[in-house]
């Protein structure tokens, strides 16, 4: 559905300080195998997510909105068979980054969260 890079203080502790790259599927379309340990929270932006992590090497998988419902699963590029798959299409919570941050000026950037940054479709 698209991806995006994600600077919301949430992604950058995810990251290390950096920002996630996120690919953007229908829940139905992403299948895992294994085991994935998860937990619930509430986002900068105010939506109750789920965040899924191997539980052997500790890295984030995806995150996903619980409520409100129907928003696309994000799935860790980094995660991904191919992370080649999709480069990112736009930038969203830009006014979370830090000064240092390199944000790619040739993509679109958003202040705030997804609603600000519709999908390529």
């Amino acid at each position: 559905m698209g991806a995006r890079m994600c600077w919301c203080r949430d992604c950058q502790r995810i990251a290390s300080g950096s920002a996630t790259v996120n690919v953007l599927f229908p829940e139905e379309a992403v299948t895992y195998v294994g085991d994935i340990v998860t937990f619930a929270m509430i986002a900068d932006s105010g939506n109750r997510v789920e965040r899924g992590f191997c539980p052997n090497c500790g890295a984030q998988m995806y995150s996903r909105t619980i409520e409100p419902a129907g928003l696309p699963m994000r799935v860790r590029a980094g995660t991904l068979d191919n992370p080649e798959l999709m480069p990112p299409q736009a930038i969203i919570w830009t006014t979370s980054a830090p000064s240092w941050a390199q944000l790619d000026p040739a993509l679109p950037h958003h202040p705030k969260g997804p609603e600000s940054a519709p999908l390529n479709r």
